[in-house]
């Protein structure tokens, strides 16, 4: 498979809007978002991704972590409901103990699986299940491990997947040297998109997003800055939250992969290149989306 890529800017976006927000809608109407991840010793990744999905704009969100780090997770986000699931010797989350949270995994309209978790094997059941039953899965980190041997997903879910390897992550799950994937990454997201049915967000200098039916765009904006610990988590929160809020696989990514980088463009404005924090893109989010997605509310006439 061959051909360009488009670039993701402005002027792709203003032609492609985000489902609308509008004053009459609650929170329902923004979609719940189920982030699943962390471990004992990093219980700090499913916080990002978890306030990504909320300042991108999810109505509600669901936290299912280890139960020793629940409690501290459910302080540093108050707006969410946290669970809190087994672990296992190694500090992960326990193998089988994911499937106390089926019901959720059922009910979400996205969910999120991977960050903070070096061992995933326990969120290979939710992926399973989730593939072909509505909504948008969005894999990251450790649950990318899922797709090692080219696992192809089953029609009914093929493109409502979106996977958010780096170039290290991709080689891994691909079976090819890293230095393939940098030479050539277009041409290795694009294969792994058609031939896994996944949307691929290859992650990089230059961001490739590859669909499974061909399209695929590239995004140049953003800065050396983002290559810090957590950018990644916050990447695929807000991507997550697209989804929830109702965006279709394909544009949660592209717009995911824009807002994150716009982001780390204006910290770089206002503190420098280098040194800002991961966490501190995501307050940054809804003054981008303000920009362009939300309506205002419609007030009554004068009589």
């Amino acid at each position: 498979m061959s051909g360009a890529s488009t670039r993701i800017g402005p002027s792709l976006l203003r032609r492609w809007p985000l489902p609308e927000v509008t004053g009459d809608g609650g929170k329902e109407d923004r979609g719940r978002a189920l982030v699943v991840g962390g471990s004992v010793e990093i219980p700090g990744a499913v916080i990002l991704a978890a306030t990504g999905a909320l300042r991108a704009g999810a109505g509600k969100l669901q936290i299912a972590t280890c139960r020793e780090v629940a409690t501290a997770i459910a302080v540093a986000i108050p707006e969410a409901r946290v669970i809190g699931l087994r672990s296992a010797r190694d500090g992960a989350i326990a193998p089988r103990s994911c499937r106390a949270i089926l019901s959720e995994v059922d009910r979400c309209d996205a969910l999120l699986v991977g960050p903070g978790m070096v061992e995933a094997r326990a969120v290979f059941e939710l992926i399973r299940r989730r593939t072909g039953r509505g909504g948008t899965l969005v894999a990251d980190a450790g649950a990318l491990r899922f797709w090692r041997g080219r696992k192809e997903l089953p029609s009914p879910g093929r493109g409502a997947t979106i996977i958010t390897p780096h170039a290290g992550e991709m080689a891994d799950l691909w079976g090819i040297e890293r230095s393939e994937v940098l030479a050539h990454p277009l041409e290795v997201a694009r294969q792994a998109a058609a031939y896994l049915g996944v949307v691929v967000v290859l992650k990089g200098a230059c961001t490739y997003v590859a669909a499974p039916d061909g399209r695929a765009y590239h995004n140049t904006a953003g800065n050396v800055g983002l290559g810090t610990s957590g950018s990644g988590d916050a990447l695929s929160g807000i991507i997550a939250g697209l989804a929830a809020r109702g965006a279709d696989a394909v544009q949660s990514a592209v717009w995911g992969v824009h807002l994150h980088a716009r982001a780390g463009d204006m910290l770089a404005r206002k503190m420098g290149m280098l040194g800002f924090l991961a966490r501190e893109l995501l307050a940054e989010i809804p003054p981008l989306l303000a920009r362009s997605t939300v309506k205002e509310p419609k007030r009554a006439r004068a009589r």
